[in-house]
């Protein structure tokens, strides 16, 4: 699927989950299912336990969370023990 076909699949608006990206038609924020991903939970799993999201839904929030840090500058998030 096109990038632009699954980026339409986010929303952000005020007047849902106070402005956050969300799964456009659902109170499913992006970083709720990014979060889901990094504590290991599969595709398979998340589509098992919310109905009616897809596959190319999840994809839509990694592609979003790519295009949300691309050509960020970043620092390190904590220092390592010397």
């Amino acid at each position: 699927m096109k990038d632009d076909l699954l980026l339409e699949r986010i929303a952000v608006d005020p007047a849902v989950m106070v402005g956050r990206p969300v799964i456009r038609g659902t109170r499913l924020a992006v970083d709720f299912i990014l979060n889901l991903l990094a504590h290991g939970a599969t595709s398979a799993e998340i589509l098992a336990e919310y109905d009616g999201l897809t596959s190319e839904d999840i994809q839509a929030c990694l592609l979003f969370a790519t295009r949300s840090v691309a050509g960020a500058a970043f620092r390190p998030l904590a220092m390592e023990p010397a």
